[in-house]
């Protein structure tokens, strides 16, 4: 007997509403992945129609196209939405996800700025739609890439809180010499605006709108100029030191077949076959040690 995947939103036993449920939730099925490509496909759209019609001058002219365009997209994201609320066997669950209240918020701006014109500033939060690209992820050929990701991140969140909080450090006390050594008399009001001078030079962005006038206050200047030009690449080697040891530490696996239908070109990620339901073969393949794979690296 075939034992069926688990979903947290409650997968229907049969009927037109698991096919629904397979086209929306499952990427792979061919089916499964043009959705998903349609989907993202309108997402980039509809933001792009977004940020242009934020553009005064073409708002002007291309009013009209705009509303249609935008009301053409709210209504597919409706749609869209409804169908992932119906699909489901717990509609309530799904709708309190993080995807659920993203889904809603892409369409929910438009409706209410239509019902109270004082709100149409909310309009703009269609831009979270956005956020919806990242659904993508389910797609089974980047599923390794975002864990691999995911997981150095995660492993990288003390060494780079750490740093931050050094890096604030060297911010706050230069900061505080530079307004000892300045003063209001140069534009360093307090400690807070020689704080924020501190962390625009660390981070090489350089407004301009304080500048240290005597000699010494340059030399402090500079010496934070070196320290964030060799600040800005500490982060992306912690993170990419991490993300190589878990190469090494997770050899490449081929994609498993199911047993019972021969459906094939599933990763190491998945438990089911989508066709069948049937467990798919444990993963045989021998993992490394992450420390051992480190050390090898040093």
């Amino acid at each position: 007997m075939a034992i069926e995947p688990v979903d947290p939103m409650g997968r229907p036993a049969g009927g037109w509403r698991l096919r629904l449920y397979r086209v929306i939730y499952e990427s792979d099925t061919p089916a499964g992945r043009l959705f998903d490509k349609v989907i993202v496909a309108a997402i980039l759209v509809s933001v792009a129609v977004v940020m242009a019609d934020s553009v005064r001058a073409w708002n002007v002219r291309h009013r009209s196209a705009f509303e249609i365009v935008e009301w053409f997209f709210t209504l597919l994201f409706t749609v869209e939405y409804i169908a992932r609320v119906t699909a489901v066997d717990r509609p309530l669950r799904y709708a309190r996800s993080f995807f659920g209240i993203v889904d809603l918020l892409a369409v929910l701006p438009t409706y209410l700025a239509l019902v109270v014109p004082e709100l149409h500033s909310l309009i703009d939060v269609r831009i979270l739609r956005l956020l919806r690209i990242f659904r993508i992820f389910r797609l089974t050929e980047y599923v390794a890439e975002y864990q691999v990701m995911g997981e150095a991140l995660i492993a990288s969140r003390r060494k780079i809180l750490v740093f931050l909080f050094a890096v604030i450090m060297v911010a706050l006390i230069l900061g505080t010499l530079l307004y000892v050594v300045e003063g209001p008399e140069h534009g360093f009001n307090d400690i807070p605006t020689a704080v924020y001078w501190a962390i625009t030079t660390i981070t090489t962005v350089g407004f301009g709108d304080i500048t240290p006038k005597t000699d010494v206050g340059r030399f402090i200047a500079s010496v934070m100029m070196l320290i964030g030009w060799g600040t800005l690449a500490v982060p992306t080697g912690i993170v990419t030191a991490e993300m190589t040891v878990r190469r090494h530490a997770r050899p490449p696996l081929s994609p498993r077949a199911c047993t019972q239908c021969g459906s094939e070109g599933y990763g190491p990620e998945a438990k089911f076959c989508q066709q069948c339901g049937t467990p798919l073969p444990s993963v045989t393949a021998p993992r490394v040690n992450a420390d051992a794979a480190g050390a090898r690296l040093d």
